[in-house]
């Protein structure tokens, strides 16, 4: 418990939204649990989340909604507890001007306020700034350990309708080193992104994997929705520059950040600034971007090109997210958008005839390059035959023929 009594500010009907990662209002949100047996059926919104008492301890009363199955998410879509918004990331702050989304509560976690009474987003700027203009009542967890951060308007204290005071440590990604396959995969990887280029990456081993293959380029930039600890070793050792981005030169932008005490306390040795999403994923945006290389993962792609990064096996343990938003503005006016993933998964292999899960989060046209541990897959100006083959060609040795026979057959129709 807090300490903060919550039912003062949800009366009937309200429904509240909370910030994500390493900015989740955690301390807020447990005394939200603690007290929803006295406040009756609420739905919130949420991201990204590591608080382990949403699985574990989450009352009847209370529906999450979020835009993918991230983090401990994915425990309560195998639960049958989680609804999906299948949405572009670049959708959430349109979400939440025209009241698709939880508005008449928000918790967010905040730095400290300075000489002027006003405090910084920190390293949860994402789409938590844009769904405050919109928010009736805030209420803020005020965490001394929340770096100060610039790229967003400041918040001034009496915007909040309660506070909470705390000193803890910012939530940290869980972590796992790299595996040999995502080695050899960021290695490909690597080999596609020029100097000089502007990159985006997700989160997870194999982007930990690619950041650290990427530390022979030079004069590399970062716009991205979320920076990891491999940023800050690269802007570090002089390899991220931003000196050739053709816009925010200089600067690594994104819109939030997890990782580790490291890299939250050396946020300030980074010129890096935290934008909205409205700004971050904007068509408008990355269309500036002209050496712009977007990198994801995918659970699984199809014969044609086609991307499945939400569901496996009827749960959703990924999202919609930024993926087609970078990846399109990449094929279109950047450099190459990549698709990295392993070419097997349980046994199984991840290129398929068709998309499994029946769900398809990126379009075939919006893919020019697919890398596996087995090679590279230039798919940008191939006709559908040559892309199958180009993607058998790096699928695993032992699910080649089997993708083979599959080609024939439709070739046949």
């Amino acid at each position: 418990m807090t300490g903060i009594d919550l039912r003062p500010f949800l009366p009937p009907g309200a429904d509240l939204w909370w910030g994500q990662a390493g900015a989740e209002p955690q301390p807020l949100v447990h005394a939200l649990l603690d007290q929803l047996p006295g406040l009756g059926p609420r739905r919130a919104f949420c991201g990204l989340s590591w608080d382990r008492r949403l699985t574990r301890e989450l009352p009847e009363q209370l529906s999450i909604l979020s835009y993918g199955g991230l983090g401990e998410l994915r425990a309560l879509s195998r639960a049958g507890r989680l609804d999906v918004l299948p949405c572009h990331y670049s959708a959430l702050p349109r979400m939440f001007a025209e009241g698709f989304l939880p508005t008449d509560v928000g918790l967010v976690q905040v730095s400290p306020p300075d000489a002027g009474g006003n405090c910084s987003l920190g390293i949860g700027v994402d789409y938590s700034a844009d769904a405050i203009p919109h928010t009736r009542t805030l209420i803020a967890e005020i965490n001394d350990r929340m770096p100060v951060t610039t790229g967003s308007p400041r918040l001034p204290i009496d915007r909040f309708a309660a506070v909470v005071r705390t000193d803890r440590p910012l939530t940290q990604a869980p972590e796992r080193a790299p595996d040999d396959v995502e080695v050899a995969i960021a290695r490909h990887v690597a080999a596609l992104v020029e100097d000089g280029d502007t990159i985006q990456l997700g989160v997870g081993s194999l982007a930990a994997a690619v950041l650290d293959a990427l530390s022979g380029h030079t004069g590399l930039g970062v716009h991205t929705g979320m920076i990891t600890d491999g940023v800050l070793r690269l802007a570090e050792k002089g390899v991220i520059t931003g000196g050739r981005k053709e816009i925010d030169l200089g600067l690594i932008v994104t819109g939030a950040a997890l990782g580790s005490t490291e890299l939250y306390s050396g946020l300030d040795r980074l010129p890096v600034e935290f934008r909205p999403a409205s700004y971050t994923h904007a068509p408008g945006t990355l269309s500036q971007l002209r050496s712009f290389v977007s990198i994801n993962s995918a659970i699984e792609i199809d014969l044609s090109g086609q991307v499945g990064a939400e569901v496996r096996r009827g749960a959703y343990v990924g999202a919609v997210g930024g993926q087609v938003d970078f990846s399109r503005a990449a094929a279109l006016t950047g450099a190459r958008s990549v698709i990295a993933l392993r070419s097997t998964s349980g046994g199984e292999s991840t290129i398929n005839a068709r998309i499994s899960s029946g769900v398809v989060t990126t379009t075939r046209s919006d893919v020019d390059v697919v890398v596996t541990e087995h090679g590279v897959a230039w798919l940008r100006g191939r006709n559908l035959s040559e892309r199958a083959r180009a993607l058998i060609a790096v699928a695993a040795p032992e699910h080649r023929e089997e993708l083979e026979r599959h080609h024939r057959e439709e070739s046949l129709r």
